[in-house]
């Protein structure tokens, strides 16, 4: 018997499952490489679909938003492509020495900033070897980053956004609503037989279920293109 399960619904799209428009109208990402100079902050707000505040950086006749570092303030005027390390500047990793927290991090020169952007978060410049930059995550995973790529010194702002409880799940649900996130979570084998093919949790012996290689984003649940499936003997 055919079941539409959660993932699927998702998946296909509809109006249960649409965020809100207005929730991600700003994109995060530095200016052309060739933009150097010094920058104001003009503007340090809240986004309901981010996890830290944002600031929107005016240099020249140029406006761009970033997450914003901790410490920093509105007028504030920062450095982008310079060799200073003061909080809030946008500098290359070349430039940096080790020891450096940096967030917002380029993997390739000029992307925007795709690593270390959640509230509190941050990383640390460990050594550089032959035009690559190893900085340490707060997840302790080493990576290894053109040096040429940039980053804002400083760590995002908004680090004790998880200390303080959600008393109700009203709550709960609007801070998830605000960025669409499925909640609350349920597992597969709580589902009823006719919802979910782990449903119902009889003998709890589930089957793995493999998609199709052409199947659709919602249909893509299980193993997806596994190159083998079993107990390995």
């Amino acid at each position: 018997m055919g079941k539409t399960i959660i993932q699927q619904a998702r998946g296909h799209g509809s109006k249960t499952y649409r965020v809100r428009p207005s929730a991600y109208i700003y994109k995060i990402g530095y200016p052309d490489l060739s933009s150097v100079g010094k920058a104001k902050i003009i503007s340090l707000f809240n986004s309901s679909a981010h996890s830290c505040p944002l600031v929107k950086i005016l240099l020249g006749n140029e406006s761009f938003y970033i997450p914003a570092a901790q410490g920093i303030y509105e007028g504030q005027e920062i450095e982008i492509g310079g060799s200073d390390l003061k909080v809030g500047n946008i500098i290359s990793l070349k430039n940096t020495v080790p020891n450096t927290q940096l967030f917002n991090i380029e993997i390739i020169p000029g992307d925007g900033g795709k690593i270390a952007r959640t509230g509190g978060n941050s990383g640390i410049v460990l050594r550089k070897d032959n035009g690559r930059v190893i900085v340490l995550l707060s997840s302790k995973k080493e990576i290894s980053i053109n040096e040429n790529s940039r980053a804002t010194i400083g760590i995002v702002a908004g680090q004790g956004r998880t200390i303080k409880p959600i008393a109700k799940a009203g709550k709960k649900h609007y801070m998830m609503k605000a960025r669409n996130k499925l909640w609350p979570r349920t597992s597969a084998v709580k589902f009823n037989a006719v919802d979910h093919p782990f449903g119902s949790g009889r003998g709890k012996r589930i089957k793995s279920k493999i998609a199709k290689r052409n199947a659709p984003a919602g249909a893509r649940v299980g193993h997806l293109r596994p190159r083998r499936t079993g107990i390995k003997k």
